[in-house]
């Protein structure tokens, strides 16, 4: 695994060679490193202004050939916001590698990820708080989409589908309580009484038996958290939802 002195050193090319780049006209850290929670385990993470007049997935391009080149990455996978490219890359020494690119006129602050300017010019920050309606709307499109694969002997996806009601619970409490939504970068100072019922959610095993246990729980965890902000909506799905984590005949252990 890579050191935390290598980790700098990939930083520090990095925005070496951003400020050397007339495609690009500004550079920020994001992540822990801009909140400054940086550890041993932190990846590099950098969001970069392509230039007035530049196209943004030529620059993509050339920056790419210059970590494959350079620094040595294995691969890497794109997420797309809006006209904003993040490239993730891996390189050999295991080191995750961010690098975001978007157009000068919308570098700034979006959401609460962290964002420090290393230089250049930043455009006022943009909340992006988490959509409550729709972290309530898949998680019963979850609870449903489970309880069918239960149905249909499919306890891998039914798995799956019980995780995802238990994401979508903790993203709702992270919002209720003011902490970062994605990825789950706030469950952790999530209370006691919010997690302890989820740990019930927790799949034990592939039987269907087990399978409706953990979904009975996740449901009751996510009816829990939608009654501390939204009584009426708590009384609107709790009859479809409780029904569909009945118990069934043909349960097998």
């Amino acid at each position: 695994m890579f050191a935390e002195a290598e980790r700098d050193e990939v930083r520090a090319r990095l925005l070496a060679r951003a400020r050397a780049d007339d495609d690009v006209s500004a550079a920020a850290l994001t992540g822990s490193a801009a909140r400054g929670t940086e550890d041993r385990w932190s990846d590099v993470d950098l969001l970069l202004a392509v230039a007035p007049g530049r196209l943004l997935a030529e620059v993509l391009g050339a920056w790419s050939e210059f970590v494959y080149g350079e620094l040595g990455a294995l691969h890497h996978f794109d997420l797309r916001s809006g006209s904003a490219v993040y490239r993730a890359f891996l390189l050999g020494d295991g080191l995750e590698v961010d690098l975001g690119f978007t157009p000068a006129a919308e570098f700034g602050q979006v959401g609460d990820g962290g964002f420090r300017v290393v230089f250049g010019a930043a455009v006022e920050p943009r909340p992006t708080a988490g959509d409550a309606r729709g972290f309530v709307g898949y998680a019963w499109h979850h609870v449903l989409h489970a309880r069918a694969a239960i149905e249909r002997d499919a306890p891998w996806l039914a798995e799956y589908w019980i995780s995802g009601v238990r994401d979508q619970t903790l993203a709702l409490a992270c919002l209720r309580l003011g902490l970062p939504t994605g990825y789950a970068k706030g469950a952790d100072r999530l209370p006691a009484a919010v997690t302890r019922p989820l740990e019930e959610a927790l799949v034990r095993g592939l039987g269907a038996a087990e399978l409706r246990r953990a979904l009975a729980a996740a449901t009751g965890a996510l009816l829990d958290e939608l009654r501390a902000t939204d009584e009426g909506l708590t009384e609107r799905l709790a009859g479809p939802l409780r029904a569909a984590t009945a118990s069934s005949d043909g349960d097998r252990g």
